[in-house]
């Protein structure tokens, strides 16, 4: 995110390890970001939905700092009131959710908002676990943790379909 890099050196066992970290000075870190990582000029409202707390708040953290506006919640519930009031642009639902799975929650949040992306995030990301998912009304699959690259990639990607 820096654009920095942490390097690990050892001479084997009992000798210790060095770690370095390499961060640029702020003029480079800017340029750096703008090579390494293609970076979305739309910004979106986006909800996170998340048991996990910490997951949620993470992510939507990265997405403030990208410049989008973002609200993380941590029930399926909490996600359906607030896709109804926000009617956001983009919502990250974890699939495994108590009570309401992420399954269900997409085909309730499609049959009555269709035209809004639904990207599933999960810990699973076989093929099956994929298909499973498009088949369920996902528009899109992130295996956990998010890469932030890939997942910006995704929202570009939309954005030229649009």
């Amino acid at each position: 995110m820096h654009g920095g890099h942490v390097t690990a050196a050892s001479n084997g066992v009992g000798h210790g390890a060095t770690f370095a970290i390499h961060l640029p000075l702020a003029g480079e870190a800017t340029a750096t970001r703008e090579l390494t990582s293609e970076r979305s000029d739309a910004k979106r409202h986006i909800l996170v939905v998340d048991d996990n707390k910490d997951a949620a708040d993470s992510l939507a953290a990265l997405l403030e700092m990208d410049g989008h506006r973002v609200k993380a919640v941590y029930t399926a519930e909490a996600g359906l009131e607030q896709v109804d009031l926000l009617k956001p642009d983009l919502v990250l639902l974890d699939i495994g959710l108590p009570r309401i799975s992420g399954y269900e929650v997409v085909q309730r949040i499609k049959a009555v908002h269709p035209l809004i992306s639904v990207v599933a995030i999960s810990g699973y990301g076989r093929h099956e676990d994929k298909r499973r998912a498009v088949e369920a009304g996902f528009d899109g699959h992130l295996v956990k943790p998010v890469d932030f690259d890939v997942l910006r990639q995704l929202m570009n990607e939309a954005d030229r379909r649009a």
